[in-house]
């Protein structure tokens, strides 16, 4: 964490009064919804930093203040769906082992998640297909149905799942490695990450936010296997700006020099992510597509197959612009859709997401945050005791 000296004690006091405020212990593995252990329907905040410089004086604004007080209720979503994030991954962190089915890992925290947000059609649920992403790939992979991927020691994975309320998405991911070999790389993107959160402000040009980022990222070096690789920063990835029930809501937050000189603004949800690789710090698309999304601007589009009609209405019904992926489609019921899926994709209202890979043999780690540029301050509403 990158935090003044107040801060800390600000930070601490936030993450020391989440259990004092915790009526209920959660049982383990976690089953209780986290509704019900905040029966105030207060739930708690991130980590609470600072704006710097021409921005200090909103912390003591009463005008500000009285803004925040206005936004409580959608504060609040966020904060219930950013609780679950915590409560699910710290159980995900301590049963992930060398030998477990992806496709068992995946479910096993789908279904904690769907249990713990109370699981309610597009007003409460999982975000996004659980990204778990092994090695060279950097970004969303998850197993189809069938498959049989083990993960391994050696391999370095990318646990990235979102939660949402009422469309209020908290996007956080983070890397596990079980070969200590990888730790370097793995606090390459974690340092940067936090240098990305510390940058991140209102009035903050996208472009020095990815500066900063690749600076930190890319003084970390890494020996695998006798070899040293400096690690470099994925550059056509990218944080982004988030909107309600919208993943990527049009601003992206680079990892390297030489971005946009567009600026944050007040109210704004950041997802503050970093990729950092050993290989050529690019990826392109391959391997088998698991992820989609409807297209958030996409308006009526004329079908002539019955089955393409028909799957859409599933789409809208159960994950509207959400994305989803096809183990999220059988387990409601959905057969024989590949074909009506790549008719709403080649007519453009359904986008493919395949995995995103550098080369192969190479090695890719993650760690992301979602920020919120509060009036007053900035909140790191994913934070927790973790990372």
């Amino acid at each position: 964490m990158f935090l003044c000296g107040c801060s800390i004690l600000r930070a601490f006091h936030v993450f020391s009064c989440r259990k004092k405020k915790d009526p209920h212990q959660q049982t383990d593995p976690p089953s209780i919804p986290v509704d019900e252990l905040f029966p105030s329907g207060d739930f708690p905040e991130g980590e609470i930093q600072e704006y710097k410089d021409d921005n200090l004086w909103r912390t003591t604004s009463e005008e500000k203040r009285e803004q925040e007080r206005l936004q409580k209720p959608m504060y609040n979503s966020v904060r219930r769906a950013a609780e679950v994030h915590r409560q699910v991954r710290k159980y995900m962190r301590s049963i992930i082992k060398p030998g477990m089915l992806m496709m068992e890992l995946c479910e096993t925290l789908e279904n904690m998640v769907r249990k713990l947000i109370k699981e309610n059609g597009l007003q409460a649920g999982i975000a996004f297909p659980t990204g778990c992403s092994l090695n060279w790939v950097a970004a969303h992979w998850t197993p189809n149905s069938g498959d049989k991927t083990v993960l391994q020691y050696d391999d370095v994975m990318k646990l990235d799942f979102g939660t949402h309320i009422d469309g209020h998405i908290v996007d956080c991911a983070f890397t596990v490695a079980f070969n200590p070999m990888f730790d370097p790389l793995l606090q390459a993107t974690r340092d940067a990450t936090n240098t990305g959160i510390k940058e991140a402000g209102i009035d903050a040009r996208l472009c020095d936010v990815g500066a900063a980022i690749q600076e930190v990222m890319e003084s970390y070096e890494v020996e695998i296997n006798g070899k040293v690789f400096q690690v470099k920063s994925v550059r056509n990835l990218n944080g982004h700006s988030i909107g309600p029930y919208q993943i990527h809501a049009g601003k992206s937050v680079p990892i390297v020099k030489g971005g946009e000189q567009t600026k944050m603004e007040e109210g704004e949800f950041y997802a503050i992510e970093t990729f950092g690789s050993t290989g050529k710090g690019f990826v392109r698309e391959d391997l088998e597509c698991s992820h989609y999304m409807k297209n958030f601007d996409v308006g009526h589009v004329p079908l002539r197959v019955a089955k393409a009609k028909q799957l859409l209405g599933t789409i809208n019904n159960n994950f509207g612009t959400l994305a989803f992926c096809r183990r999220y489609l059988d387990r409601i019921g959905e057969t024989k859709y590949l074909m009506a899926l790549k008719n709403l994709c080649d007519v453009g209202i359904v986008q493919p997401y395949p995995p995103l890979c550098d080369v192969r043999g190479s090695y890719v780690s993650q760690f992301e945050h979602t920020i919120l540029l509060r009036p007053t301050c900035k909140e790191v509403i994913s934070r927790g005791d973790d990372y």
